[in-house]
């Protein structure tokens, strides 16, 4: 759910409706604001008001970018997306074609991308592992194909393909 309260508007990450044994009950929400992105405690009392903004959730697939922003493509009607840049710096070097992403609309414009828990790479520069050294799980620096740098275990060669967490960019597994 998203709010607007006090002239900030932002999306509702936890509620909790709380009845103390003395006095009035309260709902305590945590919110992130769209505007800058960060979560503040709010306490709404029974007589407060806050204002519901319409929200809308698709999944998109990503096409391309380039210098103005990124492109997604909507497959139920296969019209495309173009999304700015800030909206997805934290995902610089995860994006790749096909890729199916969770954008959260509000009020028509698009406000947050959700990727999917890991990522299906392809595996494009590995040097070759030491054999041998293997007594404290060592790992090497490989880059993927969107130029991302991820430590890798040694089996990992140019050409594997391997999962990468969204969230962190740390290898998961072989694919």
């Amino acid at each position: 759910m998203a709010i607007k309260y006090k002239g900030d508007s932002g999306v509702l990450i936890e509620v909790d409706h709380r009845s103390p044994g003395k006095g009035a009950g309260f709902v305590q929400v945590i919110m992130r604001s769209f505007a800058s992105g960060k979560t503040k405690d709010l306490r709404f009392a029974a007589s407060e008001k806050a204002e519901i903004i319409q929200t809308d959730r698709q999944k998109l697939e990503f096409s391309y970018s380039d210098p103005s922003g990124f492109y997604f493509m909507d497959t139920t009607s296969y019209e495309t997306v173009e999304l700015p840049k800030q909206l997805l710096s934290d995902y610089d070097g995860m994006l790749i074609e096909n890729l199916v992403c969770e954008v959260l609309f509000v009020e028509g414009s698009p406000v947050s991308v959700e990727l999917p828990p890991s990522i299906e790479m392809l595996v494009t520069e590995a040097p070759e592992g030491l054999k041998g050294d293997t007594a404290n799980n060592p790992t090497k620096a490989a880059k993927v194909q969107t130029g991302l740098e991820v430590q890798v275990p040694l089996f990992v060669k140019e050409g594997d393909r391997i999962k990468v967490d969204s969230r962190t960019g740390k290898y998961v597994s072989r694919a």
